[in-house]
């Protein structure tokens, strides 16, 4: 039995090398398909070998891993083909060009969903279908921010109402806060593994809820001289969280003490710590993208390339790059070139919010008016426009497992998008 014991424990070992082997290597849908099928839990462990520490061995044999999968998915491609051919040969040309192709490589698959390409027609785009699963009229008020727990369980809400609805994304059950805000919520986030929320509000406050216990009163934290635009947890200290004022002032707060560590300059609208090892911050403040060392409080880097105000801010899951959305673009950076990537205009579309795919980490989801746009700027820029709401998108968030993701809007309302 004891044998049994340590079999076992070896193999989720090794699944665990391999998972952060994959991630560390751009390996992203492998290592989606690893924690689907052996079960491993996302961010469940943190190596410090900078490839994973499977580089060693992987190396010498993953040529010929890589070219059996190739070659399986090379038949597999010309098998789906060929079919295809077949069941539309005596298809209309015009109906051809109008069939909708599922490539992962954009999108979620569903049944309903109404999209279109946006710009001019690409006969070579081939998207999958973006899902629209649940939505929750929600609230009286403007719905301006949401967030997952780590298990992607709980879809935390707030905005203009003040107070802090929990969704349920397994019942579809809600609950809601006791207590409020005396002032709009304008940003929530979950402390990591943690049924522990953070919000930061216009009445210069930040409060601490328990999802756990929401007729509790929340922990207060004072201090900003201004309203609080944003917060976050650090990936792996996470009694320390971050806030940003309307005074360009960030505070660093220690929540088991219940007070401020440290204050600097740089951010207004947004902040939002490097998620793998937290050793970067990423800010924003009008139209400038700061990024500062989180252990010595010193500017690492500073990005002017947007003409208008900075609305939002996503970091991949690697950290390696973080996409900035202002209301006329949207740009990708690479933090250690210090440079922007690629860039996207929103011809008119207002953006406003962005997020990364729940299984393809290159492809990235920005929210603009009653749409959002599916990008992937290393495919020439392909986009795909998919109607979402009846107002301005005002938030979106990952779930990597299960794979989600939620949409907030002007429109009062919520909405989670995922694969039937």
């Amino acid at each position: 039995m004891a044998s049994e014991d340590v079999q076992d424990n070896d193999e989720i070992l090794l699944h665990l090398y391999m998972h952060d082997y994959f991630i560390k290597n751009n390996m992203h849908e492998t290592a989606a398909s690893l924690r689907q099928e052996a079960g491993v839990p996302n961010n469940s462990v943190q190596i410090d070998h900078p490839q994973g520490i499977l580089k060693e061995w992987w190396s010498s044999c993953s040529d010929i891993i890589l070219k059996e999968f190739s070659e399986a998915e090379t038949s597999a491609q010309m098998s789906n083909h060929m079919m295809q051919t077949e069941e539309h040969q005596n298809t209309d040309d015009m109906l051809q060009q109008q069939q909708v192709i599922c490539d992962q490589s954009l999108g979620f698959f569903t049944k309903d969903s109404k999209f279109h390409v946006s710009g001019k027609c690409h006969t070579d785009l081939h998207p999958a279908f973006f899902g629209e699963g649940n939505c929750l009229n929600c609230s009286t008020e403007e719905v301006l921010c949401c967030d997952f727990s780590s298990d992607g369980k709980l879809l935390a809400i707030a905005g203009r109402e003040a107070k802090v609805m929990f969704w349920n994304t397994e019942d579809h059950n809600k609950f809601v806060t006791d207590e409020s805000h005396s002032l709009p919520i304008s940003d929530v986030r979950f402390k990591p593994n943690s049924t522990i929320v953070a919000t930061s509000s216009y009445d210069k406050t930040v409060q601490i809820w328990d999802s756990a216990e929401a007729g509790k009163s929340p922990l207060k934290l004072q201090g900003h001289g201004d309203h609080v635009l944003s917060l976050d947890f650090h990936p792996r200290r996470t009694n320390l969280l971050c806030s940003s004022d309307r005074n360009n002032e960030i505070r660093f707060w220690d929540i088991n003490q219940g007070s401020w560590t440290h204050i600097f300059k740089g951010a207004t609208k947004q902040v939002r710590f490097e998620p793998r090892n937290g050793k970067l911050l990423a800010t924003s403040s009008g139209n400038v993208v700061k990024v500062f060392d989180v252990q010595t409080y010193k500017l690492y880097a500073v990005f002017k390339e947007h003409d208008k105000e900075v609305q939002s801010i996503c970091w991949d899951p690697d950290g390696t790059r973080f996409i900035s959305i202002s209301e006329d673009s949207a740009r990708l950076w690479s933090v250690s070139e210090r440079k922007s990537l690629h860039e996207l205009s929103s011809t008119g579309n207002n953006f406003q919010c962005c997020t990364f795919h729940p299984w393809n980490w290159k492809i990235w989801i920005i929210g603009g008016y009653r749409s959002f746009e599916v990008w992937n700027p290393y495919e020439r820029n392909k986009t795909l426009t998919i109607d979402a709401h009846k107002e301005l998108v005002s938030s979106l968030a990952t779930s990597i497992d299960p794979e989600m993701v939620a949409s907030t809007s002007y429109d009062k309302s919520v909405k989670l998008w995922a694969s039937p």
